[in-house]
């Protein structure tokens, strides 16, 4: 009996009778567990926040979907087919299982599933924020770098006046600012939308993103149009986007800078650069993959403005006019896709750490 006791403890403690190859496993899927756990807690807090606010906005849904003139037999069927005459927390449940299933709901504006609007006007919101964030990721990291290296000297004072012009100054003013100049006055550039009109519908849509698809159709007249009209649209958001990258990598830099390890490295005899580009720039990486996640993730959700100027038709110009006609069915169902690529990123930043930093694997 005292055996059976010892080895019942043993088990329960991780002593010799826990099996080893049990335990290796559990602690390599450990947090694998702990990050499926989170995803799941943030994905729910996501959906009750959309549906909470869903509930507490002054807009009847119903109204919005029969009209203000409908009979009462009429609001009341239609009030009990969409379920809002059940609790509150069933009402959640249905919510919750219709999002698993890929169900957004119905657009007022254009009586489609907003699930299917979604996935139309979310490539061209993914191109231009992505070809922005590739100018502010290419410019902005060199120039944190120079700044940091030159702490207190003209280029640190230069890329810092750079910075705050990129965040003090509105992007809808830069952006028809843009259009007056670079359009209407010097004509460098294509004016609103994606392309000119006499070539819109002329690409076969395979990504839904206009650059690729000309270059996969192998049209080059319809892709340097492309060019024409995306290049400023992407610049604006790219510097707005450069500045955050630029100040966040200047302050990294200037904290990696004054370590032991930098003044090891440059009595050992490296050369500056490698100082600078490999041990410093290296250190900065892992903190600055998020500072770029979140930035790549606020072009995605916030070029709300630049779309409008330029009627970019991406997801921040469907949402603006989704909220303008209290289509609140599209509203909810873009701030959910919204919070889904924020938490998507920051996912993919926890692998991307693995990757840079050793220590984390």
């Amino acid at each position: 009996m005292s055996d059976f006791r010892s080895d019942s403890v043993g088990m329960r403690s991780g002593g010799a009778g826990e099996d080893p190859l049990l335990r290796r496993l559990y602690d390599r899927l450990r947090p694998f567990l702990r990050l499926f756990v989170s995803l799941i807690v943030t994905f729910l807090g996501l959906l009750a926040i959309t549906f909470f606010i869903g509930r507490v906005i002054p807009i009847d849904p119903v109204l919005a979907v029969v009209g203000e003139r409908a009979p009462p037999e009429v609001y009341e069927a239609t009030r009990k087919a969409m379920g809002l005459d059940k609790p509150l927390i069933v009402q959640f449940a249905m919510y919750v299982w219709q999002v698993l299933h890929g169900d957004l709901g119905v657009s007022l504006l254009t009586s489609r599933p907003v699930i299917e609007d979604i996935q139309r006007v979310v490539p061209a919101t993914f191109e231009l924020a992505t070809l922005a964030t590739i100018i502010g990721v290419v410019l902005g990291v060199p120039m944190g770098v120079l700044a940091a290296v030159h702490a207190g000297r003209w280029p640190d004072h230069l890329v810092r006046v750079i910075g705050l012009i990129g965040y003090s100054v509105p992007v809808f003013w830069l952006g028809l600012m843009g259009l007056l100049l670079f359009y209407g006055k010097l004509g460098w550039v294509g004016g609103p939308g994606r392309l000119d009109i006499y070539y819109d519908g002329m690409v076969p849509t395979v990504t839904g993103m206009i650059l690729i698809d000309a270059l996969l159709a192998g049209d080059m007249d319809i892709f340097w149009n492309a060019v024409s009209h995306i290049v400023l649209p992407a610049s604006i958001l790219g510097y707005y986007s450069l500045a955050y990258i630029a100040r966040m990598t200047r302050s990294f830099m200037l904290e990696q800078l004054g370590q032991e390890y930098i003044t090891t490295a440059r009595v050992k005899g490296l050369s500056e650069f490698r100082v600078i580009w490999v041990h410093a720039l290296g250190n900065v990486m892992v903190p600055l993959i998020t500072v770029i996640a979140l930035s790549y993730a606020s072009l995605l959700e916030g070029s709300v403005l630049t779309e409008t100027v330029f009627a970019w038709p991406g997801l921040g110009f469907y949402i603006t006019n989704a909220l303008v006609s209290a289509d609140m069915a599209a509203v909810l169902g873009g701030t959910i896709v919204v919070g889904t690529v924020f938490v998507g990123l920051n996912l993919l930043s926890d692998f991307l750490y693995r990757i840079v930093d050793p220590r984390a694997r």
